[in-house]
């Protein structure tokens, strides 16, 4: 039987509640020829000068917006702690859901994505398995359909899901990307659990520790350079699998006690490893959900290899287990 031919999906771009309007940059044609970009002067480059400016200027704008992001966000409703694709889907779908809660996305690399701007092996496409297809045409992202027996699609090449997704989510106004950012610790309250949990005190998760990157790096060779803190009564961390920045909640969890061991990351087997992943996004202690490969470190779950759906999704469920968190606290007046 010969294969089913392959289909280019373009998908619509949905707009998305609170989200800054996109502005148009497509070139104005005229006679069937596309216009260049008016730079002014009459597109005469050797008449051609930049707006003139003091390198202060340039400083300051930087400097003072950096801060006033730093004080307005001190305060959130929510902190996400990774910015790969687990972490920019929830973050896309908690902004797209609830314009009115602010978001701090926090990232120790420079560039947010993760592994996610190649496939596997440093290759180029990416590969999602059904559904997370319906992820894909709701941020506006092409891709290959091979037919209803493909049990996956392809993305030409991984940087223009990431790219459009990360594009998407600083897009919302209620959003902050705080990259070379790294999350040093959690902070902790302790609570009354109650007869409902049983006798005495547990912890519950109420915000991060951070610093610069480049300042975590050296803390065993420099003296003295402490932290800063962000404040939110909910935490979603998707740092990934055991690495240099990889698992920490997950790792931090267990330094405090507040879970017994790690179940430690399988070997990989797709069919089994996406779908654990995804059902199995929760909150792992209160005020703290865990998804992603974070996740498969906390429960023994396999790896999955080249393959992101159950990433996307898993930020997906993640979203809507912060909603549902923060909506309970905000209802027992608990924020």
């Amino acid at each position: 039987m010969a294969p089913a031919a392959t289909q280019v999906v373009q998908p619509v771009i949905l707009p998305h509640k609170g989200a800054a309007a996109a502005a148009t940059t497509e070139a104005p044609i005229e006679d069937g020829a596309v216009k260049r970009v008016d730079v002014g002067k009459g597109h005469s480059w050797e008449s051609f000068a930049f707006q003139p400016i003091r390198e202060s200027q340039v400083s300051r704008t930087m400097t003072r917006r950096y801060f006033a992001d730093l004080d307005k966000y001190a305060e959130s409703d929510v902190v996400i702690v990774g910015a790969g694709s687990c972490g920019l889907s929830a973050a896309y779908s908690l902004a797209k859901q609830r314009p009115d809660l602010k978001i701090a996305l926090i990232e120790a690399g420079v560039a947010p994505g993760g592994g996610a701007w190649l496939g596997g092996q440093l290759f180029s496409a990416m590969v999602m398995r059904k559904p997370a297809d319906k992820f894909l045409t709701d941020l506006g992202v092409p891709f290959e359909d091979e037919g209803e027996s493909s049990p996956f699609v392809v993305v030409k090449h991984a940087a223009l899901f990431t790219s459009t997704l990360l594009s998407r989510v600083l897009s919302f106004p209620n959003v902050k990307l705080f990259n070379a950012t790294a999350v040093e610790d959690l902070i902790t309250r302790r609570y009354d659990q109650g007869e409902a949990e049983g006798e005495g005190f547990g912890i519950r998760v109420a915000g991060v520790v951070t610093n610069w990157t480049l300042v975590s790096m050296h803390h065993d060779d420099q003296s003295c350079m402490d932290p800063n803190t962000i404040n939110a009564p909910v935490i979603i961390s998707t740092t990934g699998h055991d690495g240099p920045f990889g698992a920490f909640s997950a790792k931090r969890l267990v330094s405090m006690q507040a879970i017994e061991r790690l179940g430690g990351m399988r070997g990989l087997d797709m069919n089994s490893a996406e779908d654990a992943i995804v059902k199995r996004t929760r909150e792992i202690v209160p005020g703290l959900i865990i998804g992603g490969m974070e996740l498969s470190e906390v429960d023994g779950a396999n790896r999955m290899g080249p393959t992101f759906g159950a990433m996307v999704l898993s930020g997906v469920k993640a979203a809507e287990e912060a909603i549902a968190v923060y909506d309970i606290r905000k209802k027992e007046n608990d924020i």
